[in-house]
């Protein structure tokens, strides 16, 4: 006589036992990460109890193919551009991207409060993208302790040799940026740049210079002047230039946002731009466009640095060797009205 198997459990009876809804289960079931851990502990232990077996091929894990992209925060178009680019090459991929950002653990308790690896090792995240956060050693060994591996965008310093990271030619994208100002006649060409510690920072500061030195022009230290990449700042320095006894013809920017914010210290001091000084920044934000003048920059490819990160994410989760820790992608010049012939 053949032995009859015990029927197979349903969905409600699992809910039940587990203390929650039924669509909440199928959540669990279908590896949606819309779930809490706890609950989602509470179902597998009940699906476990009642010898629970989906029909047919068993699904993988639920977060295998999750990916985090971590970001200093959500503001602007930078982190808009770098997602956009990174969600099409997942979509490619065939894997799924959380986004998040990197908040500070301030919280007053006697536990530790999570900071951005907790949440990812939480989630059983496959891999990491970081952009514009400088991870702490600590933070990286407690992602090579869990084998998920990381891709920095634009890191703002060197990262450990065995840290993958994305960025653009910002040397080479100061450079054309500053030559084109030499170029239209300008000789008294002022920097406004990032925190000088910043590694994309000091790239461009030293391209700025090199361009300089080509030129036969004498770089004045205290027309090189920095801020922190936002609007406010960008107002703050060039006000400062303005000011100077000598004021530049001419600004390079490094930071669409700064230069924006520059252009509202020009008006402030009555001046007009391109007419009574040029002005360049970097990125090309989709701001740039939208300003009047219309703003020559040097393009920063965001989408594509975004799909890089995840394409380079992706081969190392695959377990695949890369031939170089650094990926650089190519700045381009974007001329627009922004600019115009220094006057004689």
């Amino acid at each position: 006589m053949t032995e009859s198997r015990p029927p197979r459990p349903t969905l409600a009876q699992i809910a039940e036992l587990a203390g929650v809804s039924i669509s909440t289960v199928s959540k669990v079931l279908n590896g949606r990460d819309d779930v809490s851990r706890d609950t989602r502990a509470k179902v597998d232990t009940a699906l476990r109890q009642h010898h629970y077996v989906r029909r047919g091929t068993p699904a993988p894990e639920p977060t295998a193919r999750t990916v985090d992209l971590v970001l200093s925060g959500l503001d602007g178009s930078w982190p808009a551009s770098v997602a956009s680019g990174m969600e099409a090459a997942a979509y490619e991929a065939g894997v799924h991207v959380a986004i998040s950002v990197a908040r500070s653990s301030t919280a007053a308790t006697n536990h530790r409060a999570q900071d951005w690896v907790d949440r990812i090792l939480e989630r059983g995240s496959a891999g990491v993208v970081l952009g514009l956060i400088e991870p702490t050693r600590d933070q990286l060994g407690r992602l090579a302790q869990a084998r998920v591996p990381c891709v920095v965008i634009d890191p703002l310093s060197d990262p450990p040799p065995d840290v993958l990271s994305v960025g653009t030619t910002n040397w080479a994208g100061a450079y054309e940026a500053t030559s084109h100002l030499l170029r239209r006649g300008h000789r008294r060409v002022a920097l406004v740049t990032g925190p000088p510690q910043h590694l994309y920072s000091r790239a461009r500061l030293a391209g700025y210079r090199s361009a300089l030195a080509a030129a036969g022009v004498e770089v004045d230290p205290a027309e090189i002047r920095h801020g922190t990449y936002d609007r406010a700042s960008g107002a703050e320095q060039v006000r400062a230039l303005l000011a100077r006894p000598t004021p530049p013809t001419a600004l390079f920017i490094c930071s669409d946002h700064m230069a924006i914010g520059g252009y509202e210290a020009i008006a402030e001091a009555g001046l007009r731009v391109p007419e009574d000084i040029s002005v360049v920044g970097f990125d090309d934000l989709p701001e740039a466009r939208w300003v009047s003048p219309a703003l020559t920059t040097v393009r920063q490819p965001l989408k594509e640095m975004g799909g890089s990160a995840l394409r380079t994410l992706v081969r190392l989760m695959n377990g695949e060797e890369l031939e170089s820790p650094r990926v650089e992608l190519a700045t381009t010049l974007v001329v627009r009205n922004s600019t115009a012939q220094a006057s004689a």
